[in-house]
């Protein structure tokens, strides 16, 4: 099946191509999102590969490899770091290939042997330093940053799929129904979300796994945050329902699902596209507060908030904590920004109408 774009979805995005703060962020955006695919071979203490009494071995994807398995005398998992440079000291054909950031970032790596922040050490590949308990900066940083924009894209895809039903279906069949909706969502509106979060928070045992921990954080946030996106639908709707190409659907039969996934939501795409950008930028943002006040993803999985919470906290003592998070937030958040306000103007249809 062919994928044909309409005419006027074509027009903006070469629109949106000519503006080009908005389209290299959004280049800029799409390779940090290939790269985290390929995070593991970027960012990690396993090796990349590692070549033995002349077999392949590739850690990263593979299998968990005991020190026994190269020749060393203990049962638990190798560190590869010291196996590269036991390799290089006895010479000959083994070797081990290490990530560029050859550390993970639930690692403690103290050269001390106590944990505490440690500065920039290029010649120990801690690029960005260590935080209080000796954890590279840079693979914090990196999985965290990750973390945050796949959490943020699922949060968008829930809002949209919620916002979009009940505003459409509000728009589209108005009357009591969209009343007694209307009232429904000023009254789940008020529910303050912060309290909601806290009170969630307290009661989930600490025995849940770190993924249910986030998949709670998720629907929390999801179910206190569709309701606006429910009101730009629904001003949509209504002002595309009330037009000629619908009446003329529904003369020649067409279903209400007919009307609405056929004609009414393509019609409505403009509006849909421009708030993406935005509600990321929300759930990057809400996210990063709730890490930074402790509610958000549970420790000690990497994040932009828990790291800022470190940095305040040891700002005299080390200040390239809150230095490099605060930095990657604001480069994330202003990309995503451009990328936005670019797709706002590309898709604005008052921008390019022209009346003659």
């Amino acid at each position: 099946m062919n994928l044909r774009l309409n005419p006027q979805t074509i027009k903006k995005l070469r629109r949106f191509r000519q503006i080009k703060r908005g389209y290299f962020s959004f280049l800029v955006l799409a390779l940090f999102l290939v790269l985290c695919l390929f995070g593991e071979l970027l960012v990690n203490d396993r090796a990349i590969a590692v070549k033995y009494e002349g077999e392949m071995y590739f850690p990263t994807y593979g299998a968990f490899h005991p020190g026994t398995d190269f020749g060393l005398n203990y049962q638990y998992e190798v560190n590869y770091r010291d196996l590269k440079v036991l390799f290089e000291q006895q010479g000959g054909d083994n070797w081990v290939m290490m990530p560029p950031v050859p550390y993970s970032p639930f690692e403690n790596d103290s050269a001390s042997g106590v944990f505490r922040p440690e500065a920039p050490n290029f010649d120990a590949r801690h690029f960005l330093g260590t935080d209080s308990t000796s954890r590279d900066i840079l693979a914090r940083l990196f999985y965290g940053t990750r973390t945050a924009l796949i959490f943020s894209l699922g949060f968008m895809i829930c809002v949209y799929i919620i916002g979009v039903a009940i505003g459409c279906a509000m728009g589209f069949f108005g009357g009591w129904f969209d009343i007694l909706c209307q009232r429904l969502i000023e009254i789940w509106s008020n529910i303050p979300f912060l309290y909601m979060v806290i009170i969630v928070f307290s009661v989930i045992p600490a025995a849940y796994s770190i993924p249910i921990r986030i998949a709670i954080l998720l629907i929390v946030m999801v179910l206190f945050s569709w309701t606006s996106m429910t009101y730009y639908m629904r001003t949509e709707t209504y002002k595309e329902k009330v037009r000629d190409y619908v009446a003329a659907s529904r003369v020649m039969g067409a279903s209400n699902s007919r009307i609405i996934f056929r004609h009414i939501l393509p019609n409505v795409l403009a509006t849909l596209v421009t708030f993406m950008p935005f509600t990321i930028v929300s759930a990057v943002t809400a996210i990063t507060a709730l890490d930074f006040l402790g509610f958000g993803l549970p420790p000690p999985t990497p994040s932009l908030g828990e790291l800022l919470k470190q940095g305040t906290a040891n700002l005299r003592t080390a200040p390239w904590i809150v230095t490099s998070a605060f930095t990657t937030l604001v480069i994330l958040l202003t990309i995503v920004t451009f990328i936005g306000e670019a797709i706002r103007e590309a898709f604005d249809p008052k921008k390019y109408t022209v009346y003659r």
